[in-house]
């Protein structure tokens, strides 16, 4: 057996996906597909491959350059796409005298395609397509007999006593007459004939006129087979979903055996990832879609899983990660619960217990810097590698003018009004920095409470910089708004604590975290504008008064003479909001 796959298509049903990424080469499970394709063939008796190639086909020759399979495997450039007929007769002297099979690229299929090439070697009939029941997709007609009568006639409803017979099994037609063509066929040589040279034909042009000629095509129909066109990015993710769940389940729960898979959207946050909580019987994971990687760049996904692996293995608490898809964007992890920080002080009553709580936090953010910082690859991240100037700048100081002055209060100010102080705050900031991996974001809502015990997630924003940036996103929080006496408190535990830990002078460290706190707490304003007024999540905005009360408090610490501007405006949003 030999066989074509046809991995020529622009993918335009997957933009912008395909713009940088030629379908074929769409992973499930970190195997391309063409991969997948390829092996099931070689498994199934193949001895020679020709993949047809025309968009981005450079990586694809690249991609198959790489690999070594144990049979030929070759590629055929169209410069001009030739049609899945155009594209059989431009490999004519590819072909031998036995039939040969040609198979889509972008589908996902456990069809055993040994069976099928068997199914038609053992019927008289030129052609062989194998169809499968997918009501989006029902557009071909059989005849009673189980021979393909048309390609395009509208649907139909069929006779509860037609069947069709593959082999010695039959396959009861129930609802439908009409059933999808897989993108898999087998086809005698002869089919050459009916194929013009260099141009554009459509094999069903072909298909169409066999049968103008009496001739019979002959239908291999699936029956409980799992197969799925990945034309589009909503059925390339289910495809993705169906394949890595079940994997996921056996590295989490191993030699348990579980029933259906069923999964349930979990609220989100303030991305735009999809959250799911994935359930069999009583085992549970959670699923993190990042969404599918548009170009070759360091994306989030690749962040999320690379910092997440390393601090799971420095033992740092953090989900273990299961099972990942970083081109699709799918990451299955351990399920921690319902439980975040924010529930669960809210329902501790005693204060004590609260500031016990947080000293306990306190203690794993020195490990987590410390810990997650050693042999840390600044290559992970997917931001920037470090917590920089710039990074103040742009994505603190600038967000919360141009995110929450201008765009979320409507306020007529310039960020050139502010720089020279934001400038001073980014220097001093850092001046007494050391650096470890810092979260980033360390909010009570990214603390997962789960048999009391405490975990970190969301850490897909980590990178290199200082310890009292974490500290500082834990105390000034806005969803629990600690009272200024309890803040007071876990500041002095956190400098008497951390300060030996990073080997840092406790007021050099305690001067680092004040600045901290309001490059922090002006990034929260940022994202509280913009993900209230832009992302239109208002669920935000009964926060903001807490943020801009803290704020304002951070700044009292400087007086009326370091930050002039930036107190001065504070102010009167704070009297005004």
């Amino acid at each position: 057996m030999k066989a074509l796959i046809l991995a020529a298509g622009l993918g335009t049903r997957l933009r912008p996906y395909s713009e940088n990424t030629p379908k074929p080469l769409f992973t499930i499970a970190k195997r391309p597909l063409l991969d997948i394709i390829i092996s099931n063939l070689i498994n199934s008796g193949c001895k020679a491959i020709v993949v047809n190639t025309h968009h981005l086909h450079q990586q694809i020759d690249a991609y198959l350059a790489r690999k070594k399979y144990p049979v030929p495997v070759t590629t055929r450039h169209e410069p001009d796409i030739l049609g899945t007929g155009g594209a059989i007769k431009n490999i004519a002297d590819f072909w031998d005298n036995a039939p040969f099979m040609v198979i889509n690229s972008d589908i996902v299929t456990d069809i055993d395609f040994k069976v099928v090439y068997e199914f038609h070697l053992n019927h008289c009939h030129p052609v062989t397509l194998v169809l499968h029941n997918d009501p989006e997709f029902n557009t071909v007609a059989l005849n009673n007999d189980g021979f393909i009568q048309d390609f395009d006639e509208p649907f139909c409803k069929a006779d509860a006593s037609d069947t069709a017979i593959n082999g010695s099994k039959s396959f009861e037609f129930e609802d439908y007459k009409r059933l999808t063509f897989t993108g898999i066929q087998v086809l005698n040589p002869e089919l050459l004939e009916l194929i013009p040279e260099n141009v554009f034909f459509s094999i069903i042009d072909g298909y169409e006129k066999l049968l103008s000629q009496n001739k019979k095509i002959s239908a291999y129909i699936t029956k409980d087979h799992y197969w799925k066109d990945l034309g589009t990015p909503e059925r390339y993710r289910l495809a993705v979903f169906d394949k890595m769940a079940p994997e996921a389940f056996k590295q989490a729960f191993p030699g348990i055996m579980g029933n259906s898979i069923v999964r349930t959207e979990l609220y989100g946050d303030g991305s735009d990832r999809k959250w799911y909580r994935v359930n069999r019987g009583n085992q549970s994971l959670v699923m993190a879609d990042h969404g599918i990687r548009q170009d070759d760049s360091t994306c989030e996904t690749d962040a999320f899983v690379a910092i997440g692996l390393h601090l799971h293995n420095r033992g740092i608490p953090v989900p273990k990660i299961y099972s990942y898809d970083t081109f699709s964007g799918h990451v299955f992890m351990e399920d921690l619960g319902d439980i975040n920080l924010q529930a669960f002080i809210k329902n501790t009553e005693n204060q004590d217990n609260v500031v016990s709580h947080y000293k306990l936090l306190i203690r794993h953010i020195g490990k987590l810097s410390m810990d997650g910082g050693k042999d840390f690859d600044p290559a992970w991240t997917y931001q920037t590698a470090h917590y920089t100037k710039d990074l103040i700048m742009e994505k603190e100081c600038r967000y919360f003018v141009d995110a929450f002055l201008k765009g979320y209060l409507k306020m007529d100010i310039r960020f050139p009004d502010f720089e020279n102080e934001f400038r001073s705050l980014a220097d001093k900031a850092l001046k007494f920095s050391i650096n470890g991996f810092i979260h980033r974001d360390l909010q009570s809502t990214n603390i997962m409470v789960k048999n009391n015990r405490f975990y970190f997630i969301d850490f897909q924003g980590g990178r290199l910089g200082p310890i009292q940036y974490d500290l500082a996103s834990l105390l000034i929080d806005p969803y629990v708004n600690l009272s200024l006496p309890v803040q007071n408190n876990l500041l002095k535990f956190g400098v008497e604590t951390l300060s030996p830990v990073i080997r840092s002078d406790p007021d050099k460290f305690l001067s680092c975290y004040q600045y901290c706190a309001i490059t922090r707490n002006l990034q929260i304003l940022g994202a509280f504008g913009f993900l209230s007024r832009i992302k239109k999540k208002t669920y935000f905005e009964k926060y903001i008064p807490n943020a801009i009360h803290s704020l304002q408090y951070n700044l009292s610490s400087f007086g009326n003479t370091e930050f002039p501007n930036l107190t001065s405006i504070v102010k009167k949003i704070g009297g005004t909001r």
